[in-house]
């Protein structure tokens, strides 16, 4: 009997494998550095996160304070709200445990916490192209339940979060990835900007680590409940640089 029930077990991890291998752990870090990568198509260089008129105001100039504007943002402000619309939207798909709000209502929550228009464009461009590339390299039958009505609403970090538990990805690696590539994306705009150089840029990137993996493991835990922040100079500058004359980026 126990000889019975083994083998079963053994076909049935078999046929779960042949099915989705990205449960592997080697290859959905791999798949993850594919998604969250600077080169995946959907558009991260073209954005500033508001940074763009902080420098011009004379808000941010060096290492320090990007730093602790960055860290402001993953603990308390945009980052963390990403953070959570990620793990709802994750879960909604997985039903794990079932969510009293469904999938259309989280897309649409996403979309209703972005303070200015063009952080909303941000959020739902990037979400789009996210998400139609996903559907054209990396297909699955369950992605069906976004619908194109939906696409008009859907935001970077609710996009993440349905397509990570659509295809099987565990959400705390998903979350720190996510953080990490909002960061570098954040980062890079600044390199640009002439906030920091390259170096610094890094150096700023490897002392964020530990806070990216200590708010993922928060978020894991998180519901629609935690969403807030207190971030509001970060809000104004995205408000204020939808007048900037000359620039660089869309929001």
């Amino acid at each position: 009997m126990v000889l019975m029930r083994t083998t079963i077990l053994i076909r049935m991890t078999e046929r779960s494998l042949r099915r989705d291998p990205i449960h592997k752990p080697l290859a959905s870090h791999l798949v993850l550095m594919a998604w969250l990568s600077p080169a995946f198509p959907v558009g991260g260089f073209a954005f500033s996160h508001g940074l763009e008129w902080a420098y011009e105001a004379g808000e941010l100039s060096n290492r320090a304070g990007l730093q602790e504007w960055l860290l402001a943002l993953l603990q308390s402000g945009s980052g963390w709200n990403d953070a959570v619309l990620l793990a709802a939207s994750w879960r909604a798909v997985r039903d794990e445990p079932p969510l009293a709000i469904g999938l259309s209502d989280i897309i649409t929550l996403g979309a209703a916490f972005q303070p200015s228009s063009e952080r909303f464009l941000e959020a739902n461009v990037q979400g789009k192209a996210f998400f139609s590339a996903i559907r054209a390299a990396w297909p699955h039958p369950d992605l069906a339940v976004v619908s194109e009505g939906l696409l008009e609403r859907l935001t970077y970090p609710v996009a993440v979060g349905i397509v990570a538990g659509v295809h099987g990805l565990g959400l705390e690696e998903t979350l720190a990835a996510a953080l990490q590539a909002f960061c570098a994306n954040l980062i890079s705009a600044s390199v640009r900007l002439g906030i920091v150089g390259q170096t610094d840029g890094q150096r700023i990137m490897a002392d964020l680590v530990p806070s990216v993996a200590e708010i993922a493991e928060k978020a894991t835990c998180s519901t629609l409940d935690d969403l807030g922040g207190c971030t509001l100079r970060a809000d104004m500058m995205s408000l204020h640089h939808e007048t900037q004359y000359s620039r660089l980026f869309r929001s």
